[in-house]
């Protein structure tokens, strides 16, 4: 999909497609370590994923965004979307502005910018 495309879809959309990419990239990860129950694995990937998890994700990428990955971020960070009463409100907002750009990387063909960034908040983050 073309750059001027993507940018016409909801946040949330986006979202929706970021959200399954972040989690293959993570499942990819996890598989990548060796065999284990799947229940470990799908605890282990739960704890990567979770709002709070990937709050912390955007942390390890302040100041590497270029400045257009910076407003795809804060489109999504800041749509208004029903928080789940059991996350804290600020992670969720700054969980779903991680997922809308990793959607966007995806859905615009960018898969190199996309790993780029998946990989400096897996290399830094506990797993």
């Amino acid at each position: 999909m073309e750059i001027a495309e993507a940018k016409m879809l909801s946040p949330l959309t986006l979202a929706f497609l970021g959200d399954a990419v972040f989690e293959l990239h993570v499942r990819e990860k996890l598989a990548e370590a060796g065999s284990m129950p799947v229940s470990k694995l799908h605890k282990k990937a739960v704890s990567v994923v979770c709002a709070k998890a990937q709050a912390k994700a955007v942390e390890q990428l302040d100041g590497l965004l270029t400045e257009e990955e910076l407003r795809i971020f804060k489109r999504g960070r800041n749509t208004h979307s029903h928080v789940p009463k059991n996350a804290d409100p600020g992670e969720y907002r700054f969980a779903t502005g991680l997922e809308t750009l990793f959607g966007f990387l995806h859905i615009t063909g960018n898969f190199q910018r996309e790993t780029e960034l998946f990989e400096t908040i897996w290399n830094s983050s506990d797993h």
